[in-house]
């Protein structure tokens, strides 16, 4: 996360944020034809860059909501859209809700609402992976893999329709499956065949980057915790939790 801008004697330099945030606030600048006064920023972030985390576009975002709120200006999603298509094809991030989005083209097709949501153990894989590097290999597969998404896809819609974690979770899960033929996770096939041992919906992945977890319908109990933990030790990786969605 962002961390926020402090108004002081210091010169506010927007390089100071990263090339693409720092982007971000001079096109939110000329927009609005503001300066931003002397002060600075205090930057810090949880989310590893690469790992499918969505991190360059929730930096964006989150400097674009700060300077909101410095200028003392309403959120304005068409903004922030319009900065996105200029910098990189983002993530739907910026929304309050579950979305059918377009990353590449910035339109939101479907609202998809905040009924569903789940309890999530992850974790993250070596590497890293840059989008934009496999960008032309992932569209590939898709075009060779495009009724099985397109399977995917209704399935998934008609568990939001219906307000049914579990089908989204089972879409989720056949998703990841395919992803399996173009950006592999190790520990894919191991985590499939322990879902039912620990009682999750799916399996869900990054399908640009090296996380890989579980969905739960519920909040885990110490005691799951402690079991996830132990079986993702087995595997070489350290377990995350976190909530993922809005129900």
């Amino acid at each position: 996360m962002l961390g926020p801008f402090h108004p002081g004697n210091a010169c506010a330099e927007p390089a100071a944020l990263g090339e693409k945030t720092a982007t971000a606030a001079r096109l939110f600048l000329e927009h609005f034809g503001l300066t931003l006064p002397p002060g600075h920023w205090d930057t810090r972030s949880d989310l590893r860059v690469g790992v499918g985390m969505a991190s360059s576009t929730a930096d964006i975002v989150a400097t674009l909501r700060c300077l909101f709120r410095i200028f003392a200006l309403p959120y304005d999603r068409d903004v922030v859209l319009g900065i996105l298509t200029a910098i990189e094809r983002a993530d739907s991030v910026f929304l309050d809700e579950f979305a059918l989005y377009l990353s590449g083209r910035h339109r939101v097709v479907r609202r998809l609402g905040t009924d569903i949501g789940f309890h999530t153990a992850y974790i993250t894989e070596p590497g890293t992976v840059d989008t934009a590097a496999v960008t032309g290999l992932l569209l590939e597969h898709y075009r060779r893999h495009g009724e099985e998404y397109e399977h995917c896809l209704t399935d998934l819609l008609k568990g939001f329709a219906s307000g049914d974690p579990a089908a989204v979770a089972r879409a989720a899960t056949a998703s990841a499956a395919l992803s399996q033929n173009v950006l592999p996770k190790a520990a894919f096939d191991s985590m499939l065949a322990h879902r039912e041992r620990f009682g999750a919906d799916g399996v869900f992945v990054a399908h640009t980057g090296c996380l890989i977890g579980y969905l739960f319908p519920t909040r885990l109990d110490a005691y799951a915790k402690s079991d996830l933990s132990a079986y993702f030790h087995t595997l070489g990786h350290q377990c995350s939790f976190a909530h993922g969605g809005f129900g």
